[in-house]
């Protein structure tokens, strides 16, 4: 399975509760932190929703 890099680029400070766990779910905890993680549906369905504060590029 192919993997992706999710890379958070903005703060999520002042941002509503559900978006703070979904970026700390995907292990991001500061901005310009870089992971790598599996591509699946679920994965990509918690990207779409904090879309604005993270970037995704192919691994």
């Amino acid at each position: 399975m192919a993997t992706i890099k999710i890379k958070q680029v903005r703060s999520v400070i002042g941002r509503p509760k559900r978006q703070k766990l979904t970026v700390e779910a995907l292990g991001l905890r500061k901005v310009n932190q870089v992971v790598e993680h599996k591509d699946t549906p679920e994965l990509r369905g918690m990207i779409n929703k904090v879309k604005h504060l993270v970037e995704v590029t192919n691994a």
